[in-house]
């Protein structure tokens, strides 16, 4: 058993403090809001989480998990890697590199892996694992979106994660690789139909989340598309809405059903491969803190565990680089009923 603490108590956070309750670790989450429905024997800590106070919030946890929204998730990371042999496992989605904090955090005997969701997370484990196989890939492409499993009139979405974060996705400009080339595009351009199982036909767009994987993955090709129900980026093209607007339209509905779904496709000179990943909910949970969380689970046994024992700032694709680890990962998403499937 470790003690771990939960940094954000957002819908990814409270899943990922309730599954590692579960399996029998010592948990404190820590909000600057007053979280209810949580279990008796998470000790809930309602505090406003800054750089100035973050030491002492953390102090005596054998590992501590990122859930905050970007903008505050960056601003914690330097003072949790002062942190002597801090162990962390981050999820907050920025637009900086935590990267820039690894001689810190070997100054420190301090670690972290961060993007561990599943897109930026699991779709780069898999790209890894894919590289690790092919050795030369010639393309690279994800697709990947949590959605209502029905479309409406209005939005057709509701933002299961921070809707700041959302926002940022579609004001972001996308950095992608064409023709062996890292290149930058406009956000939401490159528009296309794409079929998704069991839902029919959606839309996907250029979006900035390859993030690490332009350094990694040594591909001709590389792009990440995030999907929608047709209709969702023409009404935010056409308007002028407030982030306050946004906030408000896409608040998340527990009692909408909604799924997540995510395809990566690889094609090398030896062959192609390609995974669909779809959930679409269980126990009260949504399908994006479950995937998303069911990675950040498992990425904090494996740091509590030793399993990711040196020093300093990783990205995901060191999951994809041991069989063994992905290869857990996988497992226990397939085992809680999230549906993975691979083809060649």
């Amino acid at each position: 058993m470790s003690r771990i603490c939960v940094l954000g108590g957002g819908l990814v956070g409270r899943f990922v403090a309730c599954t590692l309750l579960q399996r029998g670790h010592q948990i404190c989450l820590v909000d600057s809001e007053q979280i209810t429905q949580l279990p008796s024997s998470i000790e809930l800590v309602q505090t406003m989480i800054q750089p100035e106070n973050i030491s002492q919030i953390v102090s005596g946890f054998s590992v501590v998990v990122n859930c905050l929204p970007g903008r505050i998730g960056h601003a914690v990371r330097a003072p949790l890697l002062r942190c002597q042999g801090m162990l962390v496992a981050d999820l907050a989605f920025t637009l900086e590199d935590p990267r820039e904090l690894n001689q810190l955090a070997i100054d420190n005997n301090s670690t972290m892996v961060y993007d561990i969701g599943i897109a930026p997370g699991l779709s780069n484990a898999l790209l890894m694992d894919a590289q690790c196989d092919f050795t030369s890939l010639q393309s690279a492409k994800i697709w990947v979106g949590g959605n209502p499993q029905q479309s409406d009139d209005e939005w057709s979405y509701m933002a299961p994660f921070s809707p700041s974060d959302v926002i940022e996705e579609y004001t972001r400009p996308a950095r992608i690789r064409r023709a062996g080339v890292n290149v930058i595009e406009p956000p939401l351009t490159e528009r296309h139909a794409v079929s998704v199982p069991g839902y029919g036909q959606m839309e996907a767009f250029l979006t900035d989340g390859l993030r690490s994987l332009l350094d990694t993955i040594h591909s001709q090709e590389l792009l990440e598309y995030t999907v929608r129900w047709p209709g969702h980026i023409d009404r935010y093209i056409a308007g002028n809405f407030s982030e306050a607007e946004l906030l408000s339209a896409w608040k998340f509905d527990d009692d909408r059903p909604e799924f997540t779904w995510l395809a990566i496709e690889v094609v090398a000179e030896q062959g192609r491969r390609r995974w669909d990943i779809i959930d679409e909910g269980k126990d009260g949970w949504s399908s994006m803190a479950r995937t998303t969380g069911l990675v950040t689970v498992e990425v904090t046994e494996m740091l509590a565990e030793g399993l990711i024992s040196q020093s300093g700032v990783m990205a995901p694709e060191i999951l994809g680089q041991s069989k063994h680890l992905l290869q857990r990962i996988t497992e226990r998403m397939s085992n809680s009923g999230v549906k993975i499937t691979c083809s060649e």
